[in-house]
């Protein structure tokens, strides 16, 4: 009966639901907006029948305010600044450097031509701890060029960060690195 201290809600009520419902229906949304099926050829150059595409989930600002939220519960204390790799964690490290208020810096692919030709863009200073944050691991091998990017650069990574662990390695090559590795959903957790 209301008013006896039993607290009644549902959605729209204003009270907050469970974290663990907040994730689940998260990951429901994040599957609906970027899961594909076909054929497609991965940045490692292995070769699937499905694909998250990133820039689906990743540009809609329902999903991106909720990721950086959850991310940001997950970020280690004592971290100086956030990295992500181009083109794809931009957005993603955006979002995420706003919700905490920890300074990001971009990692490059490649050196442009002009300008300052940096591989790191943003302000980096030696020592700092650095978290890399990623869309989606595969085999993990994106993530470990801007590790090795940014500790060139001086940076004391400390960890990466991901979205999505499709379960294909990434994770064991990352730690066979020397790297500490943490996803907000593994594959098995979604519901594809």
């Amino acid at each position: 009966m209301p008013g006896d201290g039993v607290l009644i809600g549902g959605a729209g009520t204003g009270f907050s639901q469970p974290h663990e419902h907040r994730r689940v229906e998260l990951g429901r949304d994040i599957v609906s907006a970027a899961y594909i099926r076909g054929d497609f050829v991965l940045s490692s150059g292995g070769r699937s029948s499905y694909y998250f595409d990133k820039y689906l989930f990743e540009t809609k600002p329902t999903i991106l305010r909720r990721l950086a939220s959850f991310l940001a519960e997950m970020v280690p204390s004592g971290i100086d600044r956030l990295a992500g790799p181009e083109l794809g964690a931009v957005a993603l490290v955006t979002a995420l450097s706003l919700e905490t208020g920890i300074p990001f810096v971009i990692v490059r692919k490649g050196s442009k031509g002009y300008g300052t030709s940096r591989l790191v863009e943003g302000e980096l200073h030696e020592g700092e701890r650095l978290l890399i944050v990623e869309d989606v691991i595969s085999t993990g091998s994106e993530a470990l060029n801007a590790a090795t990017k940014v500790r060139q650069a001086g940076a004391d990574v400390r960890g990466i960060l991901a979205v999505i662990d499709r379960e294909q390695g990434g994770a064991e090559n990352i730690a066979a690195a020397g790297f500490r590795m943490e996803a907000l959903y593994r594959l098995s957790d979604l519901p594809v």
